[in-house]
């Protein structure tokens, strides 16, 4: 059976074989299991192309029935978050001055070709009396969504977050209301096939730990454990991501922020059909759904505990 899937090098090769169980073997029965399962599960509107299934199941290491889950997470949780994923087409948003003041960017390149994709933002780089956090974040899905179409190299090997906290403000944390931040959770750790090898905070400000400890208590331990704070110390930072694949603006010898962001602008608008596309022709429909139906309390509710939670 003939697969339509890109052909990956043999380091990426290697490791989907050795970290992720892929047997190429296995594809074509596991492929049509899944698609059998979504053509059993009315409430699924998916897409079901090789590329894209197989980006689940490598996200979920040869795990059918995680797999599945991630895939039904991953189209529940755009249906209830409109405020990111409705109304997204890039010739209508104000693409271009989001991706300037507060851009998220992945490197053009690694470190070797099996390194993690390194992907890079900057929280405070906006005024939050201006701009709508909602916004931003809508325009950083649209990135998202074409390293999922795109990048083999993340799915396979995974991602490094850099966080940019310089300039940020308490005005821009508070921004995040603690749904929001849930919501950020659930997409992170239960719907996406990216595996989410570390995130390295910089130039982080002296208030933030407190509003961080907020955020802690939605992640799980897995992801807790990779959480790393440099401070305003890159020399930490170059020792787990080398100087060199860097932004000239962080030390490295890599692209200029700005020539990236202008690489990633017209990306965003070379994809529009493809970006607009991935919410209107996919979703899901709750009242067909098996069983009870899905809802933003369940998925991204709080407890009243936290709901009472006050940030000195």
């Amino acid at each position: 059976m003939s697969l339509n899937i890109r052909e990956v090098n043999p380091t990426l090769q290697k490791i989907a074989k050795d970290e992720l169980n892929e047997d190429p073997s296995q594809i074509p029965q596991m492929l049509e299991q899944f698609r059998e399962w979504i053509r059993k599960s009315p409430h699924l509107r998916a897409r079901t192309d090789d590329q894209f299934l197989v980006s689940f199941l490598r996200g979920s290491k040869y795990s059918l029935e995680r797999a599945k889950h991630k895939l039904d997470m991953f189209y529940t949780v755009r249906q209830h978050s409109p405020e990111f994923f409705k109304d997204r087409d890039p010739e209508k948003m104000n693409v271009h001055e989001y991706m300037k003041i507060s851009a998220m960017f992945a490197l053009p390149t690694s470190w070797s070709e099996g390194a993690p994709r390194v992907i890079c933002s900057r929280s405070g780089g906006y005024d939050p009396a201006k701009y709508k956090i909602e916004d931003i974040m809508k325009c950083f899905m649209l990135v998202g969504d074409i390293l999922h179409e795109e990048d083999d190299q993340m799915i396979i090997s995974g991602q490094i977050n850099i966080i940019d906290l310089k300039n940020a403000s308490m005005a821009h944390f508070t921004a995040f209301s603690p749904q929001m931040m849930k919501k950020m959770t659930v997409m992170m750790q239960d719907a996406s096939p990216f595996r989410l090898k570390a995130i390295h905070y910089i130039n982080v400000p002296p208030f933030f730990e407190k509003m961080f400890n907020v955020f802690r208590q939605f992640l799980n331990e897995k992801t807790k454990s990779r959480i790393y704070m440099h401070g305003n110390d890159l020399e930490s930072l170059y020792k787990v991501v080398p100087k060199h694949i860097l932004p000239k603006e962080y030390g490295g010898d890599g692209d200029s922020v700005e020539d990236i962001v202008k690489y990633w602008e017209h990306k965003i608008y070379a994809n529009r059909q493809f970006l607009i596309d991935q919410t209107t022709k996919y979703g899901v429909d709750e009242k067909k759904r098996i069983g009870k139906p899905k809802n933003p309390e369940s998925l991204f509710g709080i407890d009243g505990t936290f709901r009472q939670l006050q940030i000195d």
